[in-house]
């Protein structure tokens, strides 16, 4: 069978969810309760989706917009899709949502008694993509962090029933820090997007100019660049590490996978000698296991 309105073969639900195993970092590893990775998935469907509109890379045939009700003519208009999908979040808190993966999210949502707050601003970074594809400044770059990273930890934290104020700051210092490094692997890749998230600023003062990022490998100047922005990351992951050791069990492990990915990706990013322009620096796992050692440890 096939959904109302959904072209045969296609299902617009299951091509979402099964791009987590694609993702950087696992989204709901098996060592976690059933209820966990239940929750934790249904979040991740809905952030996957939003981020999905927003990048253009919606399963072709226009059924995610068919069942958000966006007209067949509007069905590659980015902003009119982000609109329905703010729509159909308020459904979520007081309705019956239309799309699957956010009638998949209400139980999640009524379960832990979650605000519209850290939705909304993953849908308001995808806006934000459609109209800024340059940051002049480090700090205009963390206000976009605050809005499509930093939700994503909040809601790590309040599914598993173990937010505060301090870990909410601690983990902020970790999903920011992870953006940045997703950044940095990306810059190629977001380029021919006409995007860059190095700072204008930065560039500026590593005398980088947008054509050097388009070359098939990074010069010196890149290089010392992207191993700036590196320590800047390496900076906030070490800020957030205490999250880590504030837990216990099996959120332990979690946040420590988070934490240790990162380093394990700028591990890479060292290891390339900072030449992102190539291709993204990936870790192996024997480096990826031996930072979650480490970081369970205390010793990043």
């Amino acid at each position: 069978m096939t959904r109302t309105g959904t072209p045969r073969g296609v299902d617009p639900e299951r091509a979402t969810l099964d791009k987590a195993a694609a993702e950087n970092f696992p989204v709901a590893p098996f060592f976690l309760p059933r209820a966990w990775r239940d929750d934790l998935m249904a979040v991740y469907g809905y952030a996957r989706l939003v981020d999905d509109i927003g990048d253009g890379d919606l399963a072709p045939g226009g059924a995610d917009a068919r069942l958000l009700g966006v007209a067949p003519e509007r069905a590659d208009d980015r902003t009119a899709l982000l609109d329905a999908v703010e729509a159909d979040l308020h459904r979520v808190f007081d309705d019956v949502p239309r799309h699957p993966l956010l009638r998949g999210l209400q139980p999640t949502v009524r379960r832990h008694a979650l605000t519209p707050e850290p939705f909304l601003g993953l849908i308001a970074a995808n806006r934000q993509d459609q109209i800024v594809s340059r940051y002049e400044t480090y700090d205009d770059l963390l206000a976009y962090c605050a809005l499509s990273a930093n939700p994503v930890g909040r809601l790590v934290l309040a599914v598993t029933g173990t937010a505060s104020p301090e870990r909410i700051r601690r983990s902020d210092a970790v999903c920011t820090a992870l953006q940045i490094v997703e950044h940095l692997q990306d810059v190629a890749e977001d380029l021919g997007r006409d995007r860059v998230y190095l700072p204008a600023a930065d560039m500026k003062r590593f005398h980088v100019r947008e054509a050097d990022l388009a070359a098939p490998h990074a010069g010196a100047s890149v290089r010392a660049l992207i191993a700036f922005q590196a320590q800047r990351a390496r900076d906030l992951l070490e800020e957030g590490e205490p999250l880590v050791a504030g837990v216990h069990g099996k959120l332990k492990l979690l946040l420590a996978g988070f934490v240790a990915g990162g380093r394990a990706a700028l591990g890479a990013i060292a290891a390339a000698e900072y030449d992102v322009l190539t291709g993204p620096p990936k870790p192996g796992k024997v480096r990826l296991l031996r930072e979650v050692g480490m970081t369970l440890r205390g010793e990043g």
